[in-house]
């Protein structure tokens, strides 16, 4: 068995970073979630900024008044 070249090992390592860079992306996501959790009493505001009755919101939901 022959020993792995440059170009091969440098493949390998591209492959790990290319891993790890995935990783560091969802642990940067969840800690924008956690900075900034989203909650119903901003949704509900955002909502109402927007123009949205309670009747169009809940027709948005499928729940019926």
């Amino acid at each position: 068995m022959a020993a792995k070249t440059a170009a091969d090992r440098i493949t390998m390592i591209d492959a790990k970073i290319a891993k790890k860079n995935t990783e560091i992306k969802a642990l940067e996501a969840q800690k924008q979630k956690l900075l900034h959790p989203v909650t119903m009493r901003a949704v509900m505001g955002r909502v109402k900024e927007a123009g949205w009755t309670a009747e169009e919101i809940a027709e948005k939901l499928g729940i019926q008044i």
